[in-house]
Protein backbone atom coordinates (compact mmCIF):
# COMPACT_ATOMS: atom_id res chain seq x y z
CA UNK A 1 0.00 0.00 0.00
CA UNK A 2 3.00 2.10 0.54
CA UNK A 3 3.98 1.71 -2.66
CA UNK A 4 0.69 3.14 -4.14
CA UNK A 5 1.45 6.29 -2.75
CA UNK A 6 5.29 6.89 -4.00
CA UNK A 7 3.24 6.62 -7.30
CA UNK A 8 1.43 9.52 -7.26
CA UNK A 9 2.17 11.74 -9.83
CA UNK A 10 3.86 14.72 -8.84
CA UNK A 11 2.36 18.19 -9.16
CA UNK A 12 2.03 20.58 -12.16
CA UNK A 13 5.17 22.53 -12.76
CA UNK A 14 3.80 25.73 -11.32
CA UNK A 15 2.75 28.42 -14.26
CA UNK A 16 1.02 31.63 -13.87
CA UNK A 17 -1.90 29.63 -15.44
CA UNK A 18 -2.10 26.92 -12.87
CA UNK A 19 -2.09 29.75 -9.73
CA UNK A 20 -5.29 29.51 -8.35
CA UNK A 21 -5.51 33.69 -7.92
CA UNK A 22 -8.06 33.83 -4.99
CA UNK A 23 -6.97 37.67 -3.75
CA UNK A 24 -4.48 37.72 -5.81
CA UNK A 25 -5.73 38.79 -9.29
CA UNK A 26 -4.05 41.90 -9.59
CA UNK A 27 -0.64 40.71 -8.23
CA UNK A 28 -1.38 38.16 -11.07
CA UNK A 29 -2.14 40.27 -13.71
CA UNK A 30 1.32 42.16 -12.89
CA UNK A 31 3.29 39.13 -13.64
CA UNK A 32 1.47 38.59 -17.02
CA UNK A 33 2.10 41.95 -18.14
CA UNK A 34 5.92 41.94 -17.21
CA UNK A 35 6.09 38.01 -18.46
CA UNK A 36 4.88 40.12 -21.90
CA UNK A 37 6.48 43.03 -21.66
CA UNK A 38 3.82 45.11 -21.08
CA UNK A 39 4.84 46.61 -17.91
CA UNK A 40 8.34 48.39 -17.17
CA UNK A 41 8.78 47.61 -13.12
CA UNK A 42 11.98 45.63 -12.71
CA UNK A 43 11.85 44.98 -8.84
CA UNK A 44 8.66 43.06 -7.09
CA UNK A 45 9.13 42.00 -3.62
CA UNK A 46 6.13 38.99 -2.61
CA UNK A 47 5.58 38.68 0.91
CA UNK A 48 3.42 36.18 2.86
CA UNK A 49 2.66 32.91 5.03
CA UNK A 50 4.03 29.28 4.03
CA UNK A 51 1.74 27.72 1.43
CA UNK A 52 0.55 31.35 0.22
CA UNK A 53 2.04 30.00 -3.07
CA UNK A 54 5.19 32.62 -3.23
CA UNK A 55 7.50 29.84 -4.07
CA UNK A 56 4.52 28.80 -7.15
CA UNK A 57 4.96 32.47 -8.49
CA UNK A 58 8.89 32.91 -8.55
CA UNK A 59 9.32 29.03 -10.14
CA UNK A 60 6.51 29.88 -12.70
CA UNK A 61 8.07 33.85 -13.37
CA UNK A 62 11.67 31.69 -14.15
CA UNK A 63 9.35 28.88 -16.37
CA UNK A 64 7.78 31.60 -18.12
CA UNK A 65 10.89 33.38 -18.98
CA UNK A 66 12.76 30.32 -20.31
CA UNK A 67 9.89 29.12 -22.27
CA UNK A 68 10.49 32.43 -24.16
CA UNK A 69 13.79 31.68 -25.01
CA UNK A 70 15.32 34.45 -22.55
CA UNK A 71 17.74 33.77 -19.43
CA UNK A 72 16.58 33.13 -16.46
CA UNK A 73 17.25 31.68 -13.17
CA UNK A 74 15.48 31.24 -9.24
CA UNK A 75 17.37 30.67 -6.36
CA UNK A 76 15.98 29.06 -3.00
CA UNK A 77 17.68 30.77 0.36
CA UNK A 78 16.34 28.11 1.88
CA UNK A 79 17.86 25.87 0.20
CA UNK A 80 21.32 27.57 -0.35
CA UNK A 81 21.29 29.94 2.54
CA UNK A 82 25.34 30.88 1.53
CA UNK A 83 23.86 31.66 -2.16
CA UNK A 84 26.78 33.22 -4.58
CA UNK A 85 24.51 35.47 -6.71
CA UNK A 86 26.54 35.94 -9.74
CA UNK A 87 24.48 36.33 -13.21
CA UNK A 88 25.69 37.04 -16.71
CA UNK A 89 25.44 40.48 -18.44
CA UNK A 90 22.31 39.31 -20.42
CA UNK A 91 20.22 38.11 -17.77
CA UNK A 92 16.54 38.70 -18.35
CA UNK A 93 14.86 37.38 -14.96
CA UNK A 94 16.44 36.81 -11.25
CA UNK A 95 14.11 35.39 -8.80
CA UNK A 96 15.18 34.93 -4.78
CA UNK A 97 13.09 33.02 -2.92
CA UNK A 98 13.06 32.98 0.90
CA UNK A 99 15.71 36.02 1.83
CA UNK A 100 15.09 35.73 5.72
CA UNK A 101 17.14 32.82 5.11
CA UNK A 102 20.03 34.19 3.40
CA UNK A 103 23.58 34.65 5.70
CA UNK A 104 24.78 37.91 6.35
CA UNK A 105 27.40 37.72 3.49
CA UNK A 106 24.73 36.13 1.26
CA UNK A 107 22.34 39.44 1.53
CA UNK A 108 25.62 41.42 0.78
CA UNK A 109 25.68 39.50 -1.87
CA UNK A 110 21.78 40.32 -2.64
CA UNK A 111 22.54 44.13 -1.80
CA UNK A 112 25.29 43.83 -4.74
CA UNK A 113 23.14 42.25 -7.43
CA UNK A 114 20.23 44.32 -7.01
CA UNK A 115 22.64 47.46 -8.01
CA UNK A 116 24.11 45.50 -10.39
CA UNK A 117 20.94 44.52 -12.09
CA UNK A 118 19.69 47.92 -11.63
CA UNK A 119 22.68 49.88 -13.38
CA UNK A 120 24.35 47.16 -15.99
CA UNK A 121 21.02 45.45 -17.03
CA UNK A 122 17.34 45.13 -18.09
CA UNK A 123 16.64 42.37 -16.17
CA UNK A 124 13.30 41.65 -13.91
CA UNK A 125 14.00 40.86 -9.97
CA UNK A 126 11.24 39.06 -8.11
CA UNK A 127 12.08 37.99 -4.66
CA UNK A 128 10.08 37.05 -1.46
CA UNK A 129 9.83 36.82 1.43
CA UNK A 130 7.51 36.11 4.98
CA UNK A 131 6.96 39.19 5.66
CA UNK A 132 7.33 43.29 4.91
CA UNK A 133 10.88 44.76 3.64
CA UNK A 134 9.81 46.69 7.06
CA UNK A 135 9.64 43.58 8.99
CA UNK A 136 12.52 41.78 8.03
CA UNK A 137 15.63 41.09 10.48
CA UNK A 138 18.44 41.86 7.53
CA UNK A 139 20.62 44.50 6.45
CA UNK A 140 18.83 47.99 6.26
CA UNK A 141 20.71 48.68 3.16
CA UNK A 142 18.99 45.75 1.57
CA UNK A 143 15.89 46.35 3.21
CA UNK A 144 16.06 49.92 1.26
CA UNK A 145 16.33 48.70 -1.72
CA UNK A 146 13.67 46.17 -1.38
CA UNK A 147 11.13 48.77 -0.83
CA UNK A 148 12.05 50.81 -4.00
CA UNK A 149 10.15 48.72 -5.81
CA UNK A 150 6.57 47.16 -5.99
CA UNK A 151 5.53 45.07 -2.40
CA UNK A 152 2.41 42.61 -2.83
CA UNK A 153 1.04 40.34 0.17
CA UNK A 154 0.64 37.37 -1.26
CA UNK A 155 -2.76 35.84 -0.02
CA UNK A 156 -3.38 32.53 1.17
CA UNK A 157 -6.96 31.10 -0.28
CA UNK A 158 -9.77 30.87 2.14
CA UNK A 159 -10.95 27.42 3.31
CA UNK A 160 -13.87 28.15 0.99
CA UNK A 161 -11.42 28.62 -2.06
CA UNK A 162 -9.59 25.58 -1.15
CA UNK A 163 -12.82 23.65 -0.62
CA UNK A 164 -13.18 24.68 -4.29
CA UNK A 165 -10.76 24.20 -5.55
CA UNK A 166 -10.30 20.36 -4.21
CA UNK A 167 -13.99 20.19 -5.92
CA UNK A 168 -13.07 20.89 -9.52
CA UNK A 169 -9.51 18.86 -9.12
CA UNK A 170 -11.38 16.09 -8.17
CA UNK A 171 -14.18 16.36 -10.49
CA UNK A 172 -11.48 16.82 -13.71
CA UNK A 173 -10.27 13.23 -12.30
CA UNK A 174 -13.36 11.78 -12.22
CA UNK A 175 -14.66 11.04 -8.49
CA UNK A 176 -17.17 13.52 -6.55
CA UNK A 177 -15.42 15.31 -3.49
CA UNK A 178 -17.82 15.61 -0.61
CA UNK A 179 -17.72 18.62 1.93
CA UNK A 180 -16.77 16.38 4.90
CA UNK A 181 -13.97 14.78 3.28
CA UNK A 182 -12.85 18.20 2.21
CA UNK A 183 -12.98 19.70 5.73
CA UNK A 184 -11.38 16.64 7.31
CA UNK A 185 -8.17 17.36 5.10
CA UNK A 186 -8.00 20.94 6.29
CA UNK A 187 -8.11 19.98 9.69
CA UNK A 188 -6.06 17.13 9.30
CA UNK A 189 -3.19 17.53 6.79
CA UNK A 190 -0.84 19.94 5.34
CA UNK A 191 -2.77 22.84 4.40
CA UNK A 192 -1.00 23.84 1.06
CA UNK A 193 -2.73 23.47 -2.10
CA UNK A 194 0.11 20.94 -3.96
CA UNK A 195 -0.07 18.76 -0.59
CA UNK A 196 -3.96 18.66 -0.61
CA UNK A 197 -3.80 17.65 -4.38
CA UNK A 198 -1.36 15.15 -4.26
CA UNK A 199 -3.36 13.22 -1.16
CA UNK A 200 -6.56 13.55 -3.58
CA UNK A 201 -4.28 11.89 -5.86
CA UNK A 202 -3.68 9.42 -3.62
CA UNK A 203 -7.39 8.66 -2.50
CA UNK A 204 -8.41 8.33 -5.60
CA UNK A 205 -5.76 5.62 -6.52
CA UNK A 206 -6.37 4.20 -2.90
CA UNK A 207 -10.33 4.17 -3.37
CA UNK A 208 -9.94 2.42 -7.09
CA UNK A 209 -7.11 -0.08 -5.57
CA UNK A 210 -9.52 -1.52 -2.81
CA UNK A 211 -12.49 -0.93 -4.72
CA UNK A 212 -14.51 1.04 -1.74
CA UNK A 213 -15.92 4.45 -2.35
CA UNK A 214 -14.30 7.42 -0.93
CA UNK A 215 -15.54 8.39 2.35
CA UNK A 216 -13.87 9.50 6.27
CA UNK A 217 -12.74 6.12 7.29
CA UNK A 218 -10.89 5.34 3.95
CA UNK A 219 -9.05 8.52 4.06
CA UNK A 220 -8.51 7.81 7.69
CA UNK A 221 -6.89 4.74 6.62
CA UNK A 222 -4.93 6.16 3.99
CA UNK A 223 -3.62 9.25 5.96
CA UNK A 224 -2.40 6.10 8.66
CA UNK A 225 -0.48 4.26 6.12
CA UNK A 226 1.00 7.31 4.70
CA UNK A 227 2.72 8.00 8.19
Amino acid sequence: MKQLLLDIKPPSSPTLTNFLPGRNTELLYLLGNILAGREKERFVYLWGGLGCGKSHLLQAMVAGYTQNTAKAVYFSAKQNPDAKFSVDQDIDCVAVDDIHCLTESAQSELFNLYNQLRDETQAFLLVSGPAAPAYLDMRQDLVTRLGWGLVYQVHELTEEEKMQAMKSYAADCGFDLSQEICLYLLRHGRRDLPSLMMTLDALDRYSLANQRQITIPLLRELLQVAS
